[in-house]
């Protein structure tokens, strides 16, 4: 055999040798010299959750977060009653896991806390009337992980609000700081980094160390999920209710002696590097409480049963109704400027149904044009479909306009995209053009809900849900005060029929 040959030979027996996964490794490394280092980050995040007490949240914080949650209850009342509500029930049923301890809200059912946390996490999402923070909607993923286990497991309420901020921040954190290719080729950040909240909560409230936090954020990690191409159907409810089973089953994984990375955010072949390619870690390192998620960039609790970037919109074109007295008869066109980011988002630009009309802002001017109001019960296949609501669609147009499309040319982060401003053109008929300027949404960060009006929305859909007042009321007065409820389960009264 001659030298040349021979080299072959052993260059090709020692890639055989190698296991796949140095290989892999070799190969993500020689080929992203650019991806961040950030060395135990999963192991600060994991200190993280098991060293924060209740005490260490500001005050402030705790009453931010009451107002999302007792948001969240009321969202899974009135998501008890949607289709993706009762559908997840029948699921649940045919497994035969309708047997358990944990409710699902707004019915009389019990099931595993497992299921518990897919039911009520879909039923927050069903009317995609929930909260946003930093790209993620935020309760959702994280709320029905933790109560479901203080409800069995009869824990305090200072416990189940514990676990929950912890949950949120962890979710939150880890959304800002993923590069901004995750959200635009696809991927939905709820199901997703929504998936780390919700083990962080489960993880805390089991009393893990440190190792097995980072292992259940691990096993989170290979169960992250949910894309954007599933936008106004039911599935991307199911992102937010996956997120929280994930956090869930994560965590009793962990119980039963299962193992996971420990290094799931910063490794080579980790979330990070798979689900965005690249992120920026400052935005974990030394910043998980400082400041905490709700005080910078804040929760955004919507008036409107939609998306997050329709809200400032709907605001305003309430506004032009109001201050100019137009009506639907009068308006030749509606032109709606936007970033190219929303306009993509919001993509059905002609909906034929309740659920692709909660993506579709187009739906979201011309339904407050025609009627003057959204509701819950606005956004439904029989009123989409509506004659005078498909004509006046026709007449609506949203756009990209480069003078509201600057904010990701300058690398900010997806809820900063999200919220940007924008402008609507309203051509009347008889030749007048009236325009405004949308201004932060009622209930964002800059123009927050108090907790009274926050009550309201909670009130208006446990009517919707057909819910009893009195049960509402109660509802209402233990968030108000949670750090004195001594069992979360004794809520379950009030949260099933």
């Amino acid at each position: 055999m001659i030298r040349r040959e021979f080299c072959k030979t052993l260059a090709l027996a020692s890639s055989v040798l190698e296991s796949p996964v140095s290989m892999a490794k070799r190969s993500v490394d020689s080929t992203n010299s650019n991806f961040p280092k950030a060395p135990g980050l999963t192991k600060y995040v994991a200190e993280f959750v098991v060293n924060t007490k209740y005490a260490d949240i500001p005050e402030e914080v705790i009453e931010l977060g009451k107002k999302t949650m007792l948001d969240a209850f009321g969202l899974a009342l009135a998501g008890s009653a949607s289709i993706p509500g009762a559908n997840i029930r029948k699921y649940i049923q045919r497994l035969g896991c309708s047997n358990g301890k944990a409710s699902i809200i707004g019915t009389g059912l019990k099931t595993t806390h497992r299921f518990a946390a897919l039911a009520n996490g879909i039923s927050i999402h069903a009317d995609d009337y929930d909260d946003t923070g930093a790209g993620v909607h935020v309760a959702a993923p994280v709320l029905p992980a933790a109560f479901a286990f203080c409800e069995t497991d009869r824990r305090t309420g200072k416990e189940l609000t514990l676990a929950f901020h912890v949950g949120v921040e962890i979710e939150n954190k880890i959304a800002q700081a993923i590069s901004p290719r995750h959200h635009e080729e696809g991927f939905h950040t709820t199901g997703t980094c929504g998936s780390f909240g919700g083990a962080a909560a489960a993880a805390k409230l089991h009393g893990f160390n440190a190792r097995q936090t980072a292992i259940t954020l691990g096993i989170a990690g290979s169960e992250a999920s949910g894309l954007r191409d599933n936008f106004g159907t039911m599935t991307k409810s199911f992102h937010a209710g996956h997120a929280a089973e994930n956090g869930v089953v994560a965590a009793d994984l962990v119980l039963v002696g299962w193992t996971a990375a420990e290094d799931i955010l910063e490794a080579p072949l980790g979330f990070y590097q798979a689900a965005g390619g690249t992120f920026n870690p400052s935005l974990i390192e030394k910043a998980l409480g400082n400041p905490w998620m709700f005080v910078s960039p804040g929760d955004l609790i919507k008036r409107f049963p939609c998306g997050t970037i329709q809200q400032a919109f709907m605001d305003e074109t309430l506004r032009m109704i109001g201050d100019n007295n137009i009506t639907a008869a009068e308006v030749e066109k509606v032109d709606i400027a936007g970033n190219r980011s929303n306009v993509s988002t919001l993509f059905y630009h002609h909906p034929t149904t309740g659920l692709e009309a909660k993506f579709s802002m187009e739906f979201a001017v011309s339904i407050l044009l025609l009627d003057g109001k959204a509701g819950l019960g606005h956004f439904t296949d029989a009123v989409v479909k509506r004659e005078d609501v498909q004509n006046m669609l026709r007449r609506t147009n949203f756009h990209v306009d480069p003078e509201f499309n600057k904010t990701e040319g300058r690398g900010e982060d997806l809820q900063t995209v999200l919220v940007e401003n924008g402008a609507i053109a309203i051509h009347m008929k008889d030749g007048r053009n009236i325009s405004g300027h949308t201004k932060p949404a009622k209930g964002s960060p800059k123009n927050p809900l108090t907790y009274e009006e926050v009550a309201e929305k909670f009130r208006a859909n446990a009517e919707f849900a057909k819910w009893p007042a009195q049960k509402a009321e109660f509802i209402i007065d233990q968030v108000k005060s949670m750090e004195k409820v001594s069992d979360v389960s004794k809520l379950t009264a009030a949260f099933t029929s």
